[in-house]
């Protein structure tokens, strides 16, 4: 079963498309310390079944899915976003 785990920031990259904005994202584990992951070893570990991530949006929970651009690229994105993947772009910026 994944760990579920909840993404509190990003880092963005200064690229428009939807599959290359995000380039990390982050959170706070249980003993308050931080935990970063670049955008592909967090899909990877979504795909494996490793980690569910999720964001809160409006005090609901809204899973992290993979998504796959029109180029063919996977990228993150939030399950009720379009194709920009703005719940997490509005998240603050990792340390």
């Amino acid at each position: 079963m994944a760990t579920e785990v909840q993404v509190s920031c990003i880092n963005k990259t200064d690229r428009h498309a939807a599959d290359e904005r995000i380039k990390n994202i982050g959170g706070l584990n249980a003993d308050r310390t931080r935990w970063k992951l670049d955008v592909d070893a967090a899909i990877a570990g979504i795909e494996s079944g490793k980690w569910s991530f999720y964001t809160f949006e409006a005090g609901k929970k809204v899973r992290v899915i993979v998504a796959v651009s029109a180029r063919g690229r996977k990228y993150l994105k939030t399950e009720n976003d379009g194709e920009q993947p703005n719940n997490l772009l509005s998240l603050p910026e990792c340390p």
